[in-house]
């Protein structure tokens, strides 16, 4: 079966960082965006960027910017539902999510997604990791989403719906878990602090 095409979610309001792209914040010589964009090309037939307002500022990437078609900044439902969309004009059936402010997810985020929709009719999945506190921890922004449901998605959107699980949980999503080590692979740069942290992870990565 064809790999589902990519859909890098950036349309959110940054308002922890002071606003402006998170993705386009530089780690370790490069963007965020670019450590995102170089983890999940690999693993999807194809790849677009979800952001609003002008998408000049994203043309040194090369990829089809899309904008979320729900106004008000509807959250990342919204980025799910245009990238649907998109997926639907390339004539493909399934995306696969990715947040652009999280620069070290899992590099088998899509096969392990697939794997856990397995025999559904409209594969959806979430990614999730083990916590000891709180049992599993959900990151929906990283998700396989069926364009079978995006009429389904855009009536509840229009209806005010914002809340990732309270859409997916009705349709029987199921979880992708991926393992954490010393670090959480969904640690994403919310803050100024959270882009240093993620400096020095990145440097004892590499």
């Amino acid at each position: 079966m064809k790999q589902p095409l990519g859909v890098v979610l950036a349309g959110g309001q940054a308002r922890r960082m002071g606003g402006g792209d998170k993705g386009l914040l530089r780690l370790g010589g490069r963007t965020i965006l670019s450590h995102v964009i170089d983890r999940l090309a690999p693993q999807v037939a194809g790849l677009a960027l979800n952001a609003n307002g002008d998408p000049a500022r994203f043309a040194g990437y090369g990829l089809p910017v899309i904008a979320d078609t729900v106004g008000g900044f509807a959250g990342p439902l919204a980025g799910v539902l245009a990238g649907l969309d998109w997926a639907a004009g390339q004539g493909a059936d399934r995306i696969v999510t990715a947040a652009a402010d999280t620069p070290f997810f899992p590099c088998d985020l899509v096969p392990r997604l697939l794997l856990a929709s397995e025999g559904m009719a409209d594969p959806l999945a979430l990614a999730a990791t083990p916590d000891p506190a709180r049992g599993q921890v959900r990151h929906p922004t990283f998700g396989l989403w069926p364009v079978a449901l995006r009429d389904d998605l855009r009536a509840a959107l229009e209806g005010g719906l914002r809340k990732v699980v309270l859409w997916t949980e009705p349709h029987g999503a199921r979880i992708a878990e991926f393992p954490t080590g010393a670090v959480d692979p969904f640690f994403n740069v919310n803050t100024p602090d959270d882009l240093t942290r993620a400096a020095a992870l990145l440097e004892a990565r590499e």
